[in-house]
């Protein structure tokens, strides 16, 4: 399949469509997700067009991959977390929803379920998450 450039990932990098931002670099960018299932749930997608794993370069691997673990680390210190869940979903049977690609990070506590998919959050909590991962960075 093509790629989607009106896809909701395509509008966020555009600008058309607004997120919490987190972090960025000339090929990535860290958002926060609007449907957290965990405290502190964000985003890492590359900045150039991209449906999935599957047609990813190497390099748009490594740069997800190398910005993954740098907000993994803020997210873990950010929320005294216990651990991280990297999630990533390959087309609609492997459970992709937005046809850009992109990596979910979840800082997680011992004994604290995942919230069920798909309730809107709270946005101005997410922007206080938002604003420990950004600290926690520096």
């Amino acid at each position: 399949m093509d790629y989607d450039p009106d896809n909701i990932f395509a509008k966020i990098l555009s600008g058309e469509i607004p997120s919490t931002r987190v972090y960025e670099d000339d090929d990535t960018l860290a958002f926060m997700d609007i449907m957290p299932r965990a405290d502190g749930h964000l985003l890492v997608i590359p900045k150039t067009p991209c449906r999935n794993v599957l047609d990813a370069s190497p390099e748009q691997l490594a740069a997800v991959m190398a910005t993954v673990q740098k907000l993994a680390r803020a997210a873990k210190v950010a929320f005294q977390a216990d651990g991280i869940t990297i999630q990533q979903f390959n087309e609609a049977a492997g459970g992709q929803e937005v046809f850009h690609l992109h990596v979910h990070v979840l800082p997680r506590h011992e004994g604290v379920s995942l919230r069920a998919p798909g309730q809107m959050g709270d946005f101005d909590l997410i922007a206080q998450h938002a604003e420990k991962i950004r600290a926690a960075l520096t």
